[in-house]
């Protein structure tokens, strides 16, 4: 169970934007322009934003990627793909700082060309070598400087009203490393998101949080004004979990599947996600029918490929790499089906990954049906 098989998808097509954006995920582009980019954090990867054919998507810078871009062209070992590329724009909001001196862009990011997003707690309970997470660097950014330890209500609703009105951001999500207390972090995310939709009423808000100890938590989350939620778990299977994640992999399932239920009982139908990682060894076809009995509970299974992200365990002790394409692609696809056939669109959420939809491909998976 936690060997990756190899599916039996048949043959892959030729190349479709969708395979093409699976593929790009996987080896990323040589780009040299990307002023919208990130290094280590929480993940998914070390990437450059950019818009393919219009679309959002945070792509792993890679210097040895056959892919490249000229011209505004996507070219794969110098041949047209017929796809466009274009960089997102440093935000203005960049150039500002707190009036005590901390640079907004330490408080906040843009993601993919709309998003605005933070980290409120940039430390992590879990983050100790023997339980971390193998594909997290949440505290490297913090250690390099590129952000601070922990960020107050006050100054996350003043950086949101700045990128707003600035840079006309129109979503917003919140994630926390995980707190020592039953309530995991999501006590001050509630806080944090009171204050921005003080600030912005109408900004849709997504958090998200490991399962809090009091379901009561979620309840609280969309009192103060979150809009959808993201609980993720990364893999449904538990000898995974055990060695990608020993200490949140201590948490039960039936924690999450509590979670996920309250959560969209309050927060609605396709307001509930979770991150699901391609490669980390679990059974394709396991991780299909899991993504399935996920969407049955209303809950959005955002698929995304490992990324190998500089400072995990993953790639400085395991040297772990991205997922084959064939994989990625085959997993990918049988789930935008299977959400297909439910109804359920990222673009449906309020606010978050799913809705982005920048690290995925599911969302052209769906589309070239």
């Amino acid at each position: 169970m936690s060997e990756m098989a190899a599916p039996s998808p048949g043959p892959l097509p030729g190349p479709t934007p969708s395979s093409t954006r699976v593929d790009v995920a996987i080896q990323g582009i040589r780009l040299l322009d990307a002023p919208v980019s990130r290094r280590s954090g929480a993940g998914p990867s070390d990437d450059g934003h950019v818009l393919l054919d219009g679309v959002g998507a945070a792509i792993p810078l890679n210097p040895r990627s056959p892919y490249s871009v000229s011209g505004g062209k996507l070219l794969l070992d110098g041949a047209d793909t017929g796809m466009g590329v274009e960089s997102v724009a440093r935000p203005r909001f960049y150039d500002l700082s707190t009036a005590d001196g901390v640079s907004y862009e330490k408080i906040a990011r843009l993601h993919s060309s709309s998003v605005l997003a933070t980290t409120v707690v940039q430390t992590c309970v879990r983050y100790d070598v023997a339980e971390r997470c193998r594909f997290c660097a949440i505290e490297e950014s913090l250690h390099a400087g590129a952000t601070v330890a922990v960020k107050s209500p006050a100054q996350i609703a003043e950086v949101a009203r700045a990128a707003y009105d600035l840079d006309g951001i129109t979503q917003m999500v919140m994630t926390t490393g995980t707190s020592n207390g039953r309530d995991r972090g999501a006590t001050h995310l509630a806080r944090c998101v009171r204050a921005v939709r003080e600030e912005l009423p109408d900004l849709p808000i997504q958090v998200q949080c490991e399962p809090p100890g009091d379901l009561q938590t979620i309840q609280d989350l969309y009192d103060a004004g979150a809009r959808s939620i993201g609980i993720h778990v990364e893999s449904l299977d538990d000898e995974v979990r055990a060695r990608w994640m020993p200490g949140k992999g201590s948490v039960p399932m039936a924690e999450y599947r509590a979670a996920w239920a309250e959560a969209v009982r309050v927060f609605g139908w396709n307001q509930v996600s979770t991150y699901l990682l391609v490669g980390l060894g679990e059974d394709p076809d396991e991780l299909v029918a899991g993504a399935e009995e996920l969407i049955e509970m209303g809950v959005y299974p955002f698929v995304v490929p490992f990324r190998p992200l500089a400072g995990t365990l993953a790639t400085d002790v395991d040297g772990v790499g991205a997922p084959p394409h064939d994989v990625t692609y085959d997993v990918t696809s049988r789930v935008a089906a299977a959400l297909r056939r439910h109804g359920m669109l990222g673009a449906g959420q309020a606010a978050g990954c799913a809705a982005c939809g920048a690290c995925s491909a599911l969302g052209s998976c769906s589309e070239s049906a």
